[in-house]
This record gives C-alpha cells, structure tokens and sequence, in this order.
C-alpha cells in the first residue's frame, strides 16, 4: 500500500512522457507542506472524509510532505477563511476546495499569495492561471465523445438538454468541440421541467413539423371522422410514417437522468430519432444505472476507465475497510502530484503544467497554464449487461478527443 500511496518523480523523464502517479517515490526530501480545504462540517461530510482519506493514502509513508487539514463548513466565506489560514500557516500548495462556489472565493485569495490551488470541482468556469478543476468537466467529456461519433462517420450533431447549470455547460462544450473539430455548428434546444416542456423541444429539435408533420395532420382529420372509413385512412396513413426523413442530424447528445430521461425515450421513437440512424450520446453520470441510462441501448458516454483505478482501490480498501469512493480519486491525485513536485522542486506553475502532465487513478491529466484540465477519457456503450468498454482511454496527449 505504501508503494501505491507513494508518487513516482519521473520529473527528468523525455519531455512529453506523463508523470506516472501511485507508484513508490522518487526524488529528494520534501519542500514545503501542502493545504487540503474540505467541508468537514458542511452538509456532506461524507464526502469531505472520502477526500481526506484519498489524500491521506497518497502522502503516507516516508518522504512525503506534511498536510494541512482546513474546515471550509461547506460555504465560500468559510473556504476563503480556511484558505487565508492555511496561507498564513505556510502552505505552498492548496488541495481543494470542493464546490465551485468555494473555489471562486478562495482563488483571489490563493492567487495574492501566489499560491496554486488543485480544487476538486468539475467547473470549468473556475479554471483561472493558478487555479486547476480536477473533476470531470462537460469539456473533456463532449470532446471525447465527438471525437469517436466522428471517427464512425457521424458529422451532424444535435442537443437536448435541460435547462440547467449543466445542461448549459454542456451545450458550451459541445460547441465548442464541434467547432475545434471542423464540423457544422450543432442544433441545440434546451427544455423545461415536466412532459409538454420535453416534447415541445425534442419536436423542435427533429424539425418534425417539416418532416412529419402533414402525415400526422391527416391522421387526425381521418380519425375526427369517426368511422369505418376514417379509421381505415388512418390505419394506412400510420403506415406512411415509417417513411418519414430521419432528423438533420446523427449524433444526439443528452444530459437528463432520472425521470426527464426516461420521458426522452419515450418521445425520440414518435419523432423518428431511432438509435438506427443517431448515435445517442450522455454524461459520464450514465454509469450509475439508477441513472436510467438503461433506456438507450447502444448509448454512448466517456469517463475514465474503472481499471486504471482498481490498484489505488484495493489500497484504499486495506487501509480504510471499505471501497474507494468516486471522488476520493480527486483528491489522492491531487495529493499524489503534490509529492511528487514537493520532492522535485516544488509547486511551481512550470512543474504543474508540465507538457507530459500526469497519468493518476482517473487516466492521463494535463494542466494547462489557462486553468485547463485535458483529460484522456475512455468510451463505453450502455448495453443490457451493463455498460462495455468500447474504446480505451488514450495513453496519449496526442491522441484524438483529449
């Protein structure tokens, strides 16, 4: 356990060449201690405990610096307070915190000291020089996921998303990577909460007025007849809508869960979006099946692959006496990279955004001097079994869709 708590310092490796992390140290004695900001009396203390442990997990043993435990109590005052304290304490490096909110309090206060912060939130609105968002953002997974429907012939992308924070998050970044990609802008509608909301977007959104629209208008009329003859023209008419033209596009990303998501497949087959001739596209959050992702065979999401992470796993689980949760992930890789550099030199803005970036429990992790987090992320394909790796995360910041 204390070979996989431990960093590899490959820092003098060929450029470009990851830091590979959760292997034994390497390096000189550690320079400075780090700063790790979690709400232990917020809301979800759960949560703050999972992070501790995986930061705990990476820096035991010999060798690795000291970690500053900070209470944030779950708010931004609190976490620019925490952060102000640790600063004052002589942190060079700060862990967390774990909302967007508390990192948008605590990165001005970070960013006068001069002090860089590894948070662990998934928005890429906070991503600032200095200031890294370690969980995975809309970004990284929409641009995966257009890369490989690209790589199968799909070039006509589309979005129905819920109007919230991140639906729009990933509508941005669907735009953005269609537009990186050389494709056509994407035909993009957001919904309401509740049934007629959904419908009137996914209607929209087929352009199924245009398409189907004059063949469902004369179903009506025949049936508002009320007779034999009536329900006889409807029948036939019925049939004509197997012919309808597909939807202008061929790829369909979606971002619902739960109850929103399972109105959605009740309403693509009425428009005649069949799985057939549009590749279904989600969230990384579609790998829980209580997600209801279950409703869209042949789907597909990206996220990091499970088996990169099974060793920090059975390290967690020996030390601690229960599985590694998701997110405990974060903050060992955090902490992970925060021994490394403290053997190496230091926390420097050079050594955190080096070329090679880092290969940890969720895959390889390059940041960038914007505040950008690239991440290489593996397809899977929801089937009836449960969810298939169908292409492997890339081993490489050259591959296609990081």
């Amino acid at each position: 356990m204390l070979a996989l708590a431990g960093c590899v310092a490959q820092m003098g490796a060929a450029p470009g060449v990851p830091v590979r992390l959760g292997q034994a140290p390497a390096g000189g004695p550690p320079s400075g201690h780090v700063a790790i900001l979690l709400p232990l009396s917020g809301s979800r203390p759960e949560i703050a405990q999972a992070l501790l442990k995986g930061a705990q997990l990476a820096l035991a043993g010999p060798g690795a610096p000291a970690l500053d435990v900070r209470d944030t109590g779950g708010t931004p005052q609190g976490a620019a307070t925490a952060a102000q304290a640790a600063i004052a304490g002589g942190a060079g490096l700060i862990l967390g915190p774990l909302t967007s909110a508390e990192t948008a309090a605590v990165a001005p206060v970070a960013g006068k000291a001069g002090i860089a912060v590894l948070a662990f939130t998934n928005d890429p609105a906070q991503g600032r020089p200095g200031v890294w968002p370690l969980g995975i953002t809309p970004r990284q997974q929409v641009t995966r996921l257009v890369e490989a429907a690209r790589s199968q012939g799909k070039s006509q992308f589309a979005a129905l998303l819920p109007e919230t924070d991140f639906g729009s998050a990933m509508s941005v970044a669907l735009q953005e990577a269609t537009a990186t990609a050389g494709l056509p802008p994407p035909r993009i509608r957001q919904h309401g909460s509740g049934m007629a909301a959904i419908n009137s977007a996914t209607r929209d959104l087929s352009d199924y007025a245009s398409r189907g629209g004059a063949v469902d208008a004369r179903i009506r009329a025949a049936r508002a007849s009320r007779d034999a003859e009536g329900r006889r023209q409807a029948a036939e008419l019925a049939q004509q809508r197997g012919a309808v033209a597909p939807p202008p596009f061929d790829a369909l990303l979606l971002a619902d869960v739960g109850e929103p998501l399972a109105e959605i497949a009740s309403l693509l087959p009425y428009y005649d979006i069949r799985s057939s001739a549009v590749r279904i596209l989600g969230p990384a959050l579609w790998a829980t099946p209580s997600s209801g992702s279950g409703a869209f065979p042949g789907a597909w999401y990206a996220a990091p692959d499970p088996a990169a992470r099974a060793g920090f796993n059975d390290a967690f689980t020996a030390k601690f006496g229960t599985p590694a949760p998701a997110i405990a992930d974060l903050a060992f890789d955090a902490a992970s990279i925060a021994r490394v550099l403290a053997q190496n030199g230091g926390f420097s803005t050079a050594a955190l955004t080096q070329p090679g970036g880092f290969a940890g429990t969720d895959g390889l992790m390059a940041l960038q001097p914007d505040g950008r987090v690239r991440r290489g992320l593996a397809v899977f394909e929801i089937q009836r079994g449960g969810p298939q790796l169908i292409e492997p995360a890339p081993q490489s910041f050259s591959a296609p869709g990081v």
